[in-house]
């Protein structure tokens, strides 16, 4: 099955299959660490039915929404219809609908490890930030739970932070501080034998 496809079929259900992966914390500290201010515009990259947009749009930012799921991008607009700071368009981790240096924050939560090349990702989002704007991303530290691949159409085992912080500073970042938010995500296997309980990584830089 394709990541696509995946997303397009849990996404009438995802946002209870997500509160058992993990909690709210991890979007409070990402709004949290951003400092973001009513009016501000910020990106969700990658955003399924609106983990983060929701947040962003209670703190009174301007948010663009980006999913390549169908399914997904339908329940978030469900979810937000009337709310018309919201903007949603369809689009993928190398092609982001959004012009050059034209937001302020670019949010990222659980998106890196499903993308085919996590470094042209990044630049990707780098690219539509502003000067002097901020990309915060919510992750997954490395692990060895290989059933995350066959049955959640993860790409990637997590990451090493290291890798993330070359990847920032290549994409043009500077100030960047990558933090363990004390929260874990968590999932079990189809067939139970498996309990994975990966902590979570926050990463920030700064546009140059």
């Amino acid at each position: 099955m394709s990541k696509i496809n995946y997303f397009d079929k849990v996404a009438n259900q995802w946002d209870d299959m997500r509160k058992g992966f993990f909690p709210n914390q991890v979007r409070e500290k990402a709004v949290e660490l951003s400092k973001i201010k009513k009016g501000d515009v910020a990106a969700d990259i990658g955003a399924g039915t609106g983990f983060i947009s929701e947040i962003l749009l209670e703190k009174g930012a301007h948010v663009i929404a980006v999913d390549q799921s169908v399914e997904m991008l339908f329940q978030l607009k469900k979810k937000f219809c009337c709310n018309s700071a919201l903007t949603i368009k369809k689009g993928n981790d190398t092609n982001l609908p959004i012009d050059d240096n034209s937001v302020d924050f670019v949010f990222a939560n659980m998106y890196l490890h499903h993308v085919e090349n996590p470094q042209i990702a990044i630049s990707e989002m780098v690219r539509i930030l502003k000067p002097d704007g901020k990309l915060i991303i919510t992750d997954l530290d490395e692990h060895k739970f290989d059933f995350l691949i066959t049955e959640q159409n993860d790409r990637w085992m997590g990451f090493k932070r290291e890798d993330i912080s070359n990847w920032f500073d290549k994409a043009g970042l500077s100030n960047v501080k990558i933090e363990c938010i004390n929260e874990n995500c968590c999932s079990t296997s189809q067939d139970g034998k498996d309990n994975a309980e990966i902590s979570i990584f926050i990463a920030e830089g700064i546009k140059k």
